[in-house]
């Protein structure tokens, strides 16, 4: 039990480490990292998941966007729209996630997680072109989370576009997001974002 208790302490505090380390040097995408855990968590609770499952999406989305830190800041905050080579280097960075993360011996699938947050139910998302249930829960989850947090706060291009326009987005492209963490989603936001808004930081 002790053994149990040193390697979980050990695993969190490794996390930690790594969270502070992309804080660093992309204050961004460490708040959107923070933000996307606690949205996964909501949805993994709403979604009467069990404690450790949802325990390790938690964690999964505290490291989802750690293999930004391989891609130039400049690139990341870009104004204006990026050209093609652009967005394939950006792209690059849930494979770079799974690389850096390919040592540590997590009790969840968290590098499956990590790798398929981009995936998209029809096929259409990367790095792999995953279908369906072939895109794991975990990743299915972090996907709706992702896009809700990049939609909810401010960019260097763009203000933050607000509970509505993310309603919007997964309603309007239902093919794209898996239909039951959408549900599970709305009715965390069925107040009409409150929930959600205090649970997480946002930069209008």
């Amino acid at each position: 039990m002790k053994n149990n208790k040193r390697s979980d302490l050990f695993l969190y505090q490794l996390i930690s480490s790594i969270s502070s380390v992309m804080a660093s040097s992309d204050v961004y995408t460490a708040q959107h990292q923070n933000n996307v855990s606690v949205i996964a968590r909501l949805i993994g609770q709403e979604m009467k998941l069990s404690s450790f499952e949802v325990e390790g999406i938690r964690v999964a989305g505290q490291l989802h966007d750690i293999g930004k830190s391989a891609i130039p800041n400049e690139l990341l905050s870009k104004y204006g729209d990026l050209i093609d080579e652009e967005f394939a280097l950006i792209k690059t960075h849930a494979a770079r996630a799974d690389q850096l993360l390919s040592g540590i011996d997590f009790p969840w699938p968290v590098r499956e997680m990590v790798l398929q947050h981009h995936e998209r139910m029809n096929g259409s998302g990367y790095p792999n072109g995953l279908m369906g249930n072939k895109i794991c829960l975990g990743g299915r989850i972090l996907a709706v989370a992702d896009v809700t947090d990049a939609m909810m706060n401010a960019r260097p291009y763009r203000k933050a576009l607000g509970i509505e326009r993310v309603i919007s987005e997964l309603t309007n492209n239902s093919h794209l997001y898996d239909e039951a963490v959408c549900k599970a989603f709305m009715a965390i936001v069925a107040d009409g974002g409150v929930r959600l808004e205090k649970a997480i930081k946002i930069t209008n």
